[in-house]
């Protein structure tokens, strides 16, 4: 059985350094980590890597990339010395073949904190190799649909692999200093409420596809995502599965509601 998650990977470095907005989140990571089998291998989507084709990872030994300023000097003494996977990052570059946009090797990049983060947390002993898989920066909702699509028929014939969406169901920066702003509470809450009667409730797999293509017209959307690279891990992660969660939850990160889904995959 394959796995697909949509998470929350927080602000920066911060749930690594304790900080105290980011417990519940913290918990929830771990609590995932519990409800599957320990994977073989895991994929891994970023809010934090877009580029003008797909870019796959290929890399044995991928150094970390402090994407981040700003933050103490722990932040960049941070240590997450996972391997790659390059026999599974060269399947994927054949399986991504055909979607339209040129698929290519990344054998440079370091994994960025929207990768080590959550891994750190889920899989302290960085034992599991680890693919990362950028976002195609026109940020096309059919198109990373169809990523997720074309990554589950790709791994169809291994077993224990998960595919991680690290991004982020609420991502205005200005909003996040704004703890008690009541726009920002309204389209939050709003937001969270679509997500979860989208991915939580019995729908077809066409109406959920149409819901999430259609995200902006949601309440609260564009509000919530002023820029889409934070949902987009979202649809990547759904278009894997295509079913209801077997797990959900909606937590609390940095004063905002936060989605966090987990699948099998289809």
């Amino acid at each position: 059985m394959n796995y697909s998650a949509f998470i929350s990977h927080g602000g920066g470095p911060l749930p690594l350094l304790g900080h105290e907005g980011h417990k519940e989140m913290v918990e929830i990571l771990e609590e995932f980590a519990s409800l599957i089998p320990k994977p073989d291998a895991i994929v891994v989507i970023s809010a934090h890597w877009d580029t003008t084709e797909i870019k796959v990872n290929t890399q044995a030994q991928p150094h970390l990339l402090y994407d981040y300023y700003g933050f103490p000097e722990p932040a960049y003494n941070i240590k997450y010395p996972v391997s790659g996977a390059p026999q599974l990052a060269k399947e994927l570059l054949s399986g991504l073949q055909g979607l339209g946009v040129p698929v290519i090797e990344e054998t440079e990049r370091g994994l960025d904190h929207g990768v080590f983060v959550p891994l750190a947390i889920m899989s302290p002993e960085a034992d599991i190799p680890c693919v990362q898989i950028s976002l195609q920066c026109d940020y096309s909702p059919e198109l990373h649909l169809q990523i997720g699509e074309h990554i589950a028929k790709t791994i169809a014939s291994l077993d224990n692999v998960l595919l991680l969406g690290s991004g982020f169901s609420f991502h205005n920066m200005a909003a996040f200093r704004l703890a008690d702003n009541k726009e920002a509470i309204k389209n939050n809450l709003e937001f969270e409420s679509w997500l979860e009667q989208v991915l939580n409730t019995p729908l077809s797999k066409q109406e959920r596809v149409q819901h999430l293509i259609n995200w902006q017209s949601a309440p609260g959307a564009r509000y919530c995502h002023p820029t889409e690279e934070h949902l987009m891990p979202l649809h990547v992660a759904y278009g894997a599965a295509q079913s209801t969660p077997i797990a959900f939850k909606q937590v609390s990160v940095l004063h905002k509601k936060a989605t966090f889904a987990l699948w099998t995959m289809a």
